[in-house]
This record gives C-alpha cells, sequence and structure tokens, in this order.
C-alpha cells in the first residue's frame, strides 16, 4: 500500500517528489528493454514457438491482481463443457519443489481434476502438456507478455478499479509494458466492471477501443460466492453482515478485496495488507495473533482464498477464519467471447 501512495501521488511533501522522480528515471531502461523485447518478436527476429493445440492466455499489463484465477476458472469449465481436455499452465511465480504457489492451490480447489503446469520455460510446459498428457487446449495464466510460445486467443483483463497502472510502466507505475501493448491483445476483459459506473465504464472502453482495435469487448463482474475455511465447511457470504471482523490478504490489489468486504457490510477493523504472494510465516502469524487479541468485540478473521490455501488451520487464535469466495460473472461481451473460441477451436479442427 505504501508503494502504491507513493507512485499514485497521494503521499505527498519533497521527499515523495523526488522518490517518485526517481522511480521515473528507472523507468526509462525498463521501457526501453520491454519495447526492444517486443520489436524482436514483432519483426520475426524472436522465434515464436507452436504447439498442436490450441492455446488461450489470460493476461495483463499491469502488475498486480485484475481477477485472473476466477476468468481462468470459468474458461476451464466452459472447454471442459465442450468435452475437451484442458490443461492449465503458469509460471510458478514463488512456488518451490516442494509447494506449488498460492494460485495454483487456488485454482486446484477449483478445478481439482484440470491438470496445471508450473515451469518458468512455458513452451516446455507446452510441449509436455501436448506429448505426456495428450491435452486437447492449453490455457495459460498470467502470459500476456511471454511472448516465445505462440497463442491462438490472448486475453487482456483490465482492472476498472485501477485500469492504467497510474501511466507508467515500472517502476514509477505499474505498466508491465507501454499500454501500446494492448494493440496485441483479440479480446479486451474489463474486470470489477460492477464497481464504476456506467459512464466510466463507457470511457475506459472508448479508450481501450483506441489501444487495442481489433479487440472484442466483455465485462465482468466479481461476485462473492460464499464463505470457506480450511475444513472444507461453507456458509452464506450473509453469515458476517454487521459484524466486526478482522481481515488480511496478501494479494496484488488489496483495495479491492477490502471494497468486497465493505459491500457486504462486514466492519473490517483491523485489515493487514501483505505483499503479493506472501508466504506467512509463524512470526506473521503470531503478530498477527496479537494484534487481533488487542481488538476485543472481533468474531471473526477473513482472507482471501489465495491466502487461506497458505493455512492449514481453521482458527487464528480465538478466531474463527473464512475466506471470501470469489465467482465471476460475464455481465458484457460472452457471445463475443464465446464466437472467439469457438472460432479458434474450429481452426484448430480444420472446420
Amino acid at each position: 500500500m505504501a508503494y502504491r501512495d507513493l507512485i499514485s501521488g497521494s503521499r505527498r511533501g519533497w521527499a515523495a517528489a523526488l522518490a517518485r522522480g526517481l522511480l521515473q528515471l528507472a523507468e526509462v531502461p525498463y521501457r526501453w528493454a520491454v519495447n526492444h523485447r517486443n520489436r524482436r518478436f514483432d519483426r520475426g527476429q524472436a522465434a515464436i514457438m507452436r504447439v498442436p493445440v490450441p492455446v488461450i492466455s489470460v493476461g495483463n499489463i499491469t502488475a498486480g491482481g485484475t481477477g485472473k484465477t476466477p476468468l481462468v476458472a470459468w474458461l476451464a469449465g466452459w472447454l471442459q463443457g465442450r468435452g475437451l481436455d484442458v490443461v492449465l499452465i503458469s509460471r510458478g511465480y514463488k512456488s518451490t519443489a516442494r509447494r506449488p504457489n498460492d494460485e495454483a492451490l487456488e485454482l486446484a480447489r477449483l478445478l481439482p481434476h484440470v491438470p496445471h503446469l508450473q515451469d518458468p520455460d512455458r513452451v516446455t510446459a507446452a510441449r509436455a502438456a501436448c506429448e505426456v498428457l495428450a491435452c486437447d487446449v492449453i490455457v495459460l495464466d498470467d502470459a500476456f507478455q511471454h511472448r516465445r510460445l505462440y497463442r491462438d486467443l490472448d486475453i487482456v483483463l483490465i482492472d476498472a478499479l485501477d485500469p492504467f497502472g497510474y501511466r507508467h510502466v515500472l517502476p514509477r507505475g505499474l505498466l508491465r509494458e507501454p499500454l501500446t501493448g494492448l494493440a496485441r491483445a483479440d479480446v479486451i476483459g474489463l474486470s470489477r466492471a460492477d464497481a464504476v459506473s456506467a459512464a466510466e465504464r463507457a470511457a475506459l472502453r472508448a479508450e481501450l477501443g483506441r489501444l487495442a482495435p481489433r479487440a472484442a469487448w466483455m465485462e465482468l463482474a466479481h461476485r462473492p460466492q460464499s464463505l470457506v475455511n480450511a475444513a472444507g465447511e461453507t456458509r452464506e457470504v450473509t453469515h458476517l453482515a454487521g459484524r466486526r471482523v478482522a481481515a488480511f490478504c496478501g494479494i496484488g490489489n488489496p483495495e479491492a478485496f477490502r471494497r468486497s468486504l465493505a459491500g457486504l457490510d462486514y466492519r473490517v477493523d483491523p485489515f493487514h495488507c501483505y505483499p503479493d504472494h506472501h508466504v506467512y510465516t509463524p512470526a506473521d502469524i503470531a503478530m498477527l495473533e496479537r494484534s487481533l487479541a488487542a481488538q476485543p468485540g472481533l468474531e471473526a478473521v477473513v482472507c482471501t482464498c489465495k491466502d487461506l490455501v497458505k493455512f492449514q488451520t481453521t482458527y487464528i487464535g480465538s478466531l474463527p477464519l473464512w475466506a471470501l469466495a470469489i465467482a465471476i460473472d460475464v455481465t458484457a461481451g460472452q457471445p463475443a467471447l464465446e464466437a472467439e473460441l469457438q472460432r479458434i477451436l474450429d481452426r484448430r479442427e480444420g472446420h
């Protein structure tokens, strides 16, 4: 949160202004390197590898959470519903040989029968998916910038609450590459579209239409679905409405989680933020327990499902630990998305 406060400009004063100036200097070589790499792929100077099955990529242009995991789950379900064997592939950021990362654990909870390969070399993983697992289609998670593997469909998610990463590339802003990169997108999905007004959605669609003129458009709403715990028990999301709860998360966009809780009328205090993909240590848990013990009147602790998969307990201290499960609804553009999906499946089958 402190970094976001700095780059957004909400932190004021000469020290903050100086820090932003230094970050803007560091932005220059990053932007040059990204543009140079993209030009090599665009001109055919860097090889793009193909595999014999359709490849669908779900990615974004900003660092941090845009709601990719629920869309990946939705796509896998749509493809399975057509009798296709699906394999998910991701880089495996912060995974280890002993334990998958939080996103893999969350996808395993949502899609227990869908294989998920994690490998920084996604070309190698894709070949294994075809040759060893004999899949019909591959879904790449968080792969818009991974251009070595040819994809038949590039879906890019834009978070309606923070669409353009403060219009600077890393480290001055949150853009992974300049906004001109959106021209490669086949589908633009506005995630958390229900969190902004119709006028704001229309303005975003107009600007993104200029940046990605050939891309189909869709809008997604992130809907709180239920409360779940580490034992697999569930409760209605209304279970904690009106109650005082503590909350914590280690995700890319903690403000979106805070808004979801507020929208359910949870009385959240305190709210703890950790870095994205945070690995919770015994010291972190002990600190959480001390913080909760100092707050009389709390009735529960709430986190995201991405955080819950790192815990093997249903309590933190004396308080029950629940995660807010989120599903997506495609509120606009679903026919266009399904037409794109069917087009690539038909093309690969030679129809």
